[in-house]
């Protein structure tokens, strides 16, 4: 193909390069490759490395700062006392720790209660495997009184643990902040708006601790501004996750008043999308608007008994205080009455600090990317450096890397954990650092790879301008799905073919086109490195292939700076040619080496050892009735250990259906000398076809939890009331059609009344408690000290349960 007549935009058609061929040209030709390209490479690192150093955590203020600051080594040592052992709510150790928490606020002079309720509120119950759930919570709550109100601001995180660990992050970070935070507010001036501390008791049973005060307490009868504290995981940045809708003018206050605002709307819509939820949620129920923060790197000891103070990382702890002590002074001084700003932000972090624009021009921002991106087409198609055939072809060639580096990430993923498999019951690896390398340098092997075969029949200017094209037209897809993630491909298209007009626009040969494409790459590395760092976290490396799928994105902005690693396209004949795909090559064949290497190193590091234990499930069951046991395990693919006790699969819904539904792996155990819980008629009357039962549920023994089921093939449950609470009666399938799970229960039992439509003679009932511990058990092996308990609601579960023919 011959290059295009059409006179280009400055009036004098382009001159061609001896040797070279018009369509081979890239967007910037500089006479000095080797010197462009390592000036603009050493121009990206410093950008990239100034992007990652932002995300760094503080320096863990001592114990002797400043009265007014946030010490992060006075709030470690709340941590070493609330996480001094596991604390589930209910237990003895969780009421030292609440006494704990109360001494400290009412040392503050803080009005400080209790607040003992059976929660949650008719109408806000969770739905549970088992049943509707509930639990008795003590929740604390200290009160700053302002000195002229316009609202609330509460401070809240959770107190208890979760049974298989201490909690030394989650959520000992949050509670040892608030206390810290409350400390330092009472030593200045006070605030014109009532800070409220609110910690709360359940969360990890059912967040039935935060859905009683959102719903019940007087406090909290007007709304407000909700701070959640949250940390699932030991290390790493707090991010600013999640937030209420319409979350502009909080945005903008998070923005202005964290001293480390690290946070992304495209981390709030991908929360808002899935299951997962805090204590935030209760309070988003119940209308208030608010932030959500956490840190989250190191989730390998996440819930599991790895969780204890020393494996905190005190500048993340330093970062949560200080963020909190910023945002409650400054929503302490601000004007709660309109905090709704009719719309979502967008928003990124960028070294230095955050920015945000209007969630509305999200859809025209992406449309202008569309049409920069065609305008770039067009100027290179008219300046003679890519037909119109070869940047169709640009654009669809430009799709492999963006489908091919997700999915070789996902099948990396699968060979090593078909190597290791005690990875799959793991958030992530121990040390995943080096795993997170060989995912980026597989991405990286790609592209260099699809480049180096593509960018001598296509041309360098076609595959650049195809590439934008990909980000333009995934920032429209997302401005109409996931509107605040927009930005990550928007912003970058837009930088690149601005990039590329003002390459196309200036003297080739001079050192202003180089300059157009790399600060255009700079803008893609500032937005696109830390949400691939950040993803890593947040996601797992089960879900490596989307960080992969970033860093493609980040590598097709930065093509024409990638190309200056290349020779001078076009024009080579005979050896030069072959020496030319060689020097092609090499970039690729590198990463792929490093892949490989990055990926062996990791399983050479990362072993399972006492200090780093492989994770393994296992819960004991017992019929009281017959006297039958088993144990059971979620694993699929158990571990050595775990296979030790289980065998075949079985569903244990009909047998024990507050474990809830869906088959585990089990194994036939020995009969343990351990009572079922007592279920005891109160009161039995009978009006209109209609049968009215009031029990009482009583554990035997120190239980975690206690539940109660009625067999749909005696009776129908028509109404449903729990310590005087209306129940909300939903049937669920299978043989136990109405279930209530009771997370605390008191050691004089629940009040249960039924009123049900009766079918046979009997009502069938099954009661179930469940406590936490093996080791007293016949037939317990103790683990070895490489096997460790995975970070699960139900590891080392004991469940006794009866039928009760009523």
């Amino acid at each position: 193909m011959g290059a295009p007549t059409t006179p280009a935009t400055t009036g004098t058609p382009p001159r061609p390069i001896p040797g070279v061929h018009p369509a081979s040209r890239a967007l910037t030709r500089p006479r000095r490759r080797l010197v462009a390209a390592a000036a603009a490479l050493v121009a990206l690192a410093a950008v990239g490395a100034g992007s990652l150093l932002d995300l760094r955590t503080p320096a863990p203020k001592s114990a002797d700062a400043p009265a007014g600051a946030f010490s992060a080594g006075r709030a470690y040592e709340d941590v070493q006392v609330i996480a001094a052992r596991s604390h589930v709510a209910g237990s003895p150790a969780n009421e030292q720790v609440r006494a704990h928490l109360e001494q400290q606020l009412r040392g503050l002079g803080l009005e400080t209660e209790v607040q003992d309720t059976v929660a949650p509120e008719a109408g806000q119950l969770s739905g549970a495997a088992g049943g509707a759930t509930m639990a008795r919570v003590r929740n604390v709550v200290a009160r700053l009184p302002g000195t002229d109100s316009t609202g609330r601001v509460f401070l809240v995180s959770h107190y208890d643990s979760v049974q298989t660990g201490p909690g030394g992050n989650d959520d000992a970070a949050g509670t040892s902040t608030i206390l810290e935070v409350a400390r330092a507010l009472t030593t200045g001036p006070r605030p014109r708006n009532d800070i409220v501390f609110v910690l709360t008791d359940a969360e990890e049973a059912c967040l039935c601790g935060a859905a009683a005060f959102a719903a019940s307490h007087p406090l909290a009868a007007d709304g407000g501004v909700v701070l959640n504290l949250e940390a699932r995981g030991s290390t790493g940045p707090v991010i600013m996750f999640e937030t209420s809708r319409n979350n502009a003018k909080l945005v903008d206050i998070f923005g202005r008043a964290a001293p480390h605002p690290v946070g992304t709307s495209f981390a709030v819509e991908i929360y808002r999308a899935l299951p997962n939820d805090t204590d935030f949620t209760a309070f988003l129920d119940q209308k208030f608007v608010g932030l959500n923060s956490a840190y989250i790197d190191g989730g390998a000891i996440y819930h599991t008994p790895l969780d204890t103070p020393a494996a905190m990382d005190r500048g993340s702890l330093q970062q949560h205080g200080d963020n909190a002590l910023g945002l409650a002074r400054e929503f302490g001084g601000t004007d709660l009455t309109d905090l709704r700003s009719g719309h979502d932000a967008t928003y990124f972090p960028v070294p230095g600090g955050l920015v945000r624009y209007p969630g509305w021009l999200t859809v025209p921002l992406a449309l202008l990317a569309v049409a920069l991106v065609g305008a770039l087409g067009w100027l290179t198609r008219r300046s003679g450096r890519a037909s119109t055939g070869r940047l169709a072809a640009g654009f669809a060639l430009a799709l492999v890397p963006i489908v091919a580096a997700p999915v070789a990430a996902q099948l990396l993923w699968l060979a090593i954990t078909t190597i290791r498999p005690g990875y799959a019951e793991l958030l992530d690896p121990y040390r995943p650092i080096w795993y997170r390398l060989a995912v980026l340098a597989l991405a990286t092997a790609i592209l260099f790879t699809w480049y180096a075969l593509t960018r001598r029949r296509i041309g360098p200017a076609a595959l650049a301008v195809g590439g934008l094209a990909w980000l333009a037209l995934l920032g429209v897809l997302l401005a109409v799905a996931v509107p605040g993630g927009a930005y990550l491909t928007t912003v970058p298209a837009l930088a690149g073919a601005l990039g590329g007009l003002v390459a196309l626009r200036t003297r080739q040969t001079g050192p202003w086109p180089v300059v157009a494409v790399t600060a255009a790459a700079a803008v893609g590395v500032v937005i696109l490195l830390p949400t691939v760092v950040l993803l890593f976290p947040a996601l797992g490396m089960a879900m490596g292939g989307v960080a992969a799928l970033v860093a493609v994105l980040l590598g097709l902005v930065a093509l024409p700076v990638v190309d200056l690693l290349h020779p001078q396209a076009g024009g080579q004949r005979g050896l030069l040619a072959l020496r030319a795909r060689r020097l092609a090559v090499l970039p690729a064949g590198a990463a792929a080496v490093a892949a490989v290497v990055l990926a062996g190193v990791g399983l050479g590091v990362d072993r399972f050892d006492a200090a780093h234990p492989a994770p393994t499930h296992l819960m004991y069951a017992m019929d009281a009735g017959t006297g039958q046991a088993r144990w059971l395990s979620h694993e699929s693919d158990p571990q050595p250990w775990t296979d030790g006790y289980v065998d075949g699969v079985t569903d244990v819904g009909d047998d024990f259906p507050g474990l809830g539904d869906g088959e585990l792996r089990a194994g036939p155990a020995q009969s343990a000398n351990l009572p079922a819980p007592k279920l005891e008629v109160v009161a039995d009357s009978t009006a209109g076809g209609e049968r009215t039962l009031r029990l009482r549920l009583t554990p035997q023994r120190t239980a975690r939890l206690a539940t109660v089921h009625v067999d749909t093939s005696t009776a129908t449950v028509l109404r449903a009331e729990v310590a005087g609470r209306s129940v909300p009666v939903e049937p669920r399938t299978g043989k136990w059609g109405f279930g209530l799970v009771f997370h605390a229960p008191p050691a004089e039992g629940i009040e249960v009344t039924l009123t049900v439509r009766p079918i046979a003679g009997q009502v069938a009932l099954r009661a179930m408690d469940a406590s936490d511990g093996l080791d007293a058990l016949p037939g317990f092996r103790p683990r070895p000290p490489a096997v460790g308990v995975v970070g699960s609601h139900s590891s080392e579960m004991l469940a006794v349960a009866r039928t009760y023919p009523i």
